[in-house]
């Protein structure tokens, strides 16, 4: 267990935090535009919603820190199971900003064709497992990917990530228990943002942290400062390091805030302080790390600007695209199932073509 808060931004001497670690300018650029571009999309998805053009949107505000920076560490080829506040991940994997979208709005081009809640990205090409709604079900089977993995010695690493609130689930114990007992190559990523919706940490667990209930299961935990990019980067490194080399898995606790809602059906105002985020807000981890870019004279106020309006052309132009595209076909409702429809399904897809020739498709669709 490591003792405090690893911090890496803001400490002197010795060679730049980011040399130390590894990390080119190139790579600092990468980090920031991701993290930059996870910011304009959520502001953008917020007013969508809240204007009635998508149903839902859960933001990632005040949280880009902790999932980019613990997924940079990843090779390309590792498995991540998330939770619903990772949108940086795939677009660092290479997911555009045009596929998202049309998530959001599910129609034809979405590539779950319009079956999952918007926010719910699924993509197989990278190893991103579908997000799902209920909170923990991704850590027993993250913890069943593996266990897969080691036993076919193929050298991939697992990363999960979930809320706080995830951990009074049953999930993250039975994860956590089989990840200890079998020395797996995993690494849990609790995003510590303070608030379960409405229930704050201090109702959530009596432990001094989460961080230190790997140590029940028999493997190490450490806490980070969650809006330190580099800090997350750094202890998601060697937490990787550790889980591909057979030493097994860590819990990394990453302390951030939830700087919005906990999605667009939420008002935080009912039941958080006065004066709490205005306090988080000076710890805003892009502000942070723009900072620490400036030091090191990898940030001018020209590319930041040029940063920003491109990729907020780039997230309006995806609007208008997914907007401009249809629903799904009906017949998607049939399809990736069953390699061959059985009768009672080609009966219902026959009926259903039918009705639609006799009385059209429902307004709306």
């Amino acid at each position: 267990m490591t003792k405090g808060m690893l911090t890496v931004l803001g400490k002197k001497g010795g060679k730049k935090p980011h040399e130390e670690l590894g990390l080119s300018v190139e790579d600092l650029k990468r980090l920031y535009e991701t993290m930059v571009r996870v910011r304009v999309f959520d502001e953008k998805m917020i007013k969508l919603q809240r204007s009635g053009r998508i149903g839902f949107y859960v933001p990632a505000l005040g949280q880009e820190a902790c999932h980019i920076g613990a997924a940079f560490a990843l090779d390309d080829s590792d498995w991540i199971f998330p939770h619903y506040r990772d949108p940086g991940i795939p677009l660092l994997r290479g997911i555009t900003i045009q596929e998202m979208v049309h998530q959001l709005y599910g129609n034809a081009a979405d590539n779950t064709k319009g079956r999952q809640m918007p926010n719910h990205f699924s993509y197989k090409d990278i190893n991103f497992v579908s997000i799902s709604s209920p909170l923990a079900t991704q850590i027993i089977q993250a913890a069943g990917a593996a266990y897969a993995a080691k036993i076919k010695k193929d050298g991939k690493v697992v990363l999960t990530s979930f809320g706080d609130g995830s951990t009074s689930e049953g999930d993250f114990h039975a994860g956590m228990n089989l990840a200890g007992v079998h020395a797996l190559p995993i690494v849990f990523l609790c995003e510590n943002n303070q608030w379960a919706i409405s229930v704050p940490v201090s109702l959530q667990t009596g432990s001094e942290s989460f961080a230190i209930k790997a140590q029940a299961y028999g493997f190490d935990g450490v806490k980070v400062d969650g809006n330190d990019i580099l800090a997350v980067y750094k202890a998601a490194k060697e937490s990787v390091e550790k889980a591909r080399s057979g030493r097994g898995p860590t819990l990394i606790e990453a302390v951030t805030y939830r700087m919005g809602p906990h999605s667009t059906s939420d008002d935080p105002t009912r039941y958080t302080p006065e004066g709490e985020l205005e306090a988080w807000k000076k710890k805003d981890p892009i502000e942070r790390f723009k900072e620490y870019l400036r030091q090191v004279k990898v940030w001018d106020e020209e590319w930041e600007n040029e940063l920003r309006t491109t990729i907020a052309k780039e997230v309006d132009d995806a609007v208008k695209k997914a907007e401009a595209t249809d629903p799904p076909a009906p017949d998607t409702l049939f399809e990736d199932v069953f390699a061959e429809l059985p009768a009672q399904l080609l009966a219902q897809k026959d009926e259903m073509k039918r009705l639609i020739d006799e009385y059209g498709m429902p307004e709306g669709h």
